[in-house]
């Protein structure tokens, strides 16, 4: 009986006042309601409203005749509070948000453990209670969350601290292997500068392909200008129109802003820093387009040469009005200057064909050699096969016999001119002496994507 008492007299007090700090918050969704709610009386603002509402609420109950029920239903919600705030306690440790200083600290395993206890208890006494008590807890935060006030999402922010605390861990660890530039496993962590945004979607559309399960992205939007208050706020507001570009899109590219007086030094001081996955960018994607004036195209030549002595993949994506077609056919190129970009071009192709949006299309693989040397490359390239090294089966790889680039570039005209993108290499010593015909090579083709690859990639 005096347990009893003392529990009712306790839920008289405070129950009340919690109901009239709800309406005082403005969080219930009937605003006339809330203000009637947080109305007290006297001078220290007794919940005379909320009294009058718990109370009928109790009577309610005790009507049903029930005790049993009651017993359940109050244990309920009494476990459900004290789990929850273990749970938030558990979680504020990991978030380690420097603003939440609480008075009492408890360690994180013994919030853990009342936490778990709390949640099991409820469902070995009452699953359906347990499952409606948690249903009307989440309503209620919800509720709370979406009718204005000074209210705030402080549980999805918390998350946000875990999730951060959790990233940046992750981040030092890889940021402390000593061995993460030689490793054998190869994987896109793609960076890209680019002023045209706004204006043409294929690169982006690129690059959001390349990262959908195995890599990583990294565009920046670039401004060219002194870093200031005014360029500072306009890099904000660019900043916000990527950040919607990529809700629209679901991109899994990270999307930024980079102020800086050239191109070049954009460059310089982009490709220093490390990629969102923590390890450093190890690919650099340019892009021209069949409209673009020569001197444009120069510029993406030096960039290129610029960027390359970083020892980064090079990528130069021309494009068109035809945005890679019906994206059914992706036709690969290997030459007798390709040794090191060989697997990388193919393993471009086979990350492309994993995006939903090419999953109906096919690779084909055309190997264009002098005619004395396709009889060893080819015997090279089943070997490979053979041992699993290349993920291309025999009957999608065809032999050519070329012995002029005039004739190469005959027969890539004929064999690719319907291909939704082509895949084609370039070394830095043609690059230097061709300079913007080797971008501008093969006019009939649509889509056409350049790769060199500094060191040869393995594939096992």
């Amino acid at each position: 009986a005096c347990a009893t008492l003392s529990s009712a007299i306790g839920s008289v007090l405070v129950a009340p006042r919690t109901l009239q700090a709800i309406g005082k918050d403005g969080a219930l969704p009937w605003g006339g309601i809330s203000r009637w709610m947080a109305a007290g009386r006297g001078a220290v603002n007794e919940p005379r409203n909320t009294t009058l509402v718990t109370g009928a609420l109790a009577v309610v109950v005790v009507l049903a005749g029930n005790v049993d029920l009651v017993a359940r239903l109050i244990s309920m919600f009494f476990m459900v509070t004290y789990g929850s705030l273990c749970a938030i306690s558990f979680l504020e440790h990991f978030a380690a948000r420097p603003g939440y200083r609480p008075s009492f600290k408890s360690r994180w395993y013994v919030s853990l453990i009342g936490a778990v206890i709390c949640f099991l208890m409820m469902f070995q006494m009452d699953p359906v209670f347990a499952l409606l008590a948690i249903a009307v807890l989440a309503a209620l935060y919800g509720i709370m969350t979406r009718t204005g006030g000074d209210t705030r999402d402080d549980l999805a922010a918390m998350f946000e601290g875990v999730m951060t605390q959790v990233n940046r861990n992750f981040h030092l660890r890889l940021h402390r292997r000593d061995d993460r530039r030689s490793s054998d496993e190869w994987r896109p962590s793609i960076i890209t500068v680019n002023e045209r945004t706004f204006d043409v979607q294929a690169p982006l559309t690129l690059m959001r392909w390349m990262c959908h399960r195995q890599g990583f992205g990294t565009h920046l939007h670039y401004i060219q200008g002194v870093l200031e208050e005014a360029s500072f706020r306009e890099s904000e507001q660019v900043r916000a129109r990527l950040v919607q570009l990529g809700r629209t899109q679901s991109s899994p590219v990270y999307m930024d802003t980079v102020v800086s007086p050239s191109m070049t030094s954009a460059l310089a001081q982009s490709l220093q820093l490390p990629g969102i996955s923590g390890l450093p960018n190890n690919t650099v994607l340019f892009e021209i387009s069949t409209h673009d004036e020569a001197d444009r195209i120069g510029r993406v030549v030096d960039n290129a040469l610029f960027a390359a002595s970083t020892r980064m993949t090079l990528l130069v994506l021309r494009h068109g009005d035809y945005y890679f077609g019906d994206r059914r056919s992706i036709h690969v190129w290997l030459t007798w200057n390709d040794a090191t970009n060989a697997n990388m071009m193919i393993l471009l192709g086979y990350i492309l064909v994993g995006h939903p949006d090419w999953q109906r299309s096919g690779i084909r693989v055309f190997v264009a050699l002098p005619s004395g040397d396709v009889d060893a490359r080819r015997t090279e390239l089943e070997s490979f096969m053979e041992a699993g090294r290349l993920p291309v089966s025999e009957k999608n790889i065809e032999y050519l016999p070329v012995d002029s680039q005039e004739t190469f570039r005959k027969t890539i005209a004929d064999r690719s001119r319907d291909a939704d993108l082509t895949i084609v290499g370039f070394d830095l010593a043609g690059l230097r002496q061709r300079r913007e015909d080797v971008f501008t090579n093969h006019p009939t083709l649509h889509d056409v994507l350049f790769v060199h690859a500094p060191d040869e990639v393995r594939i096992d």
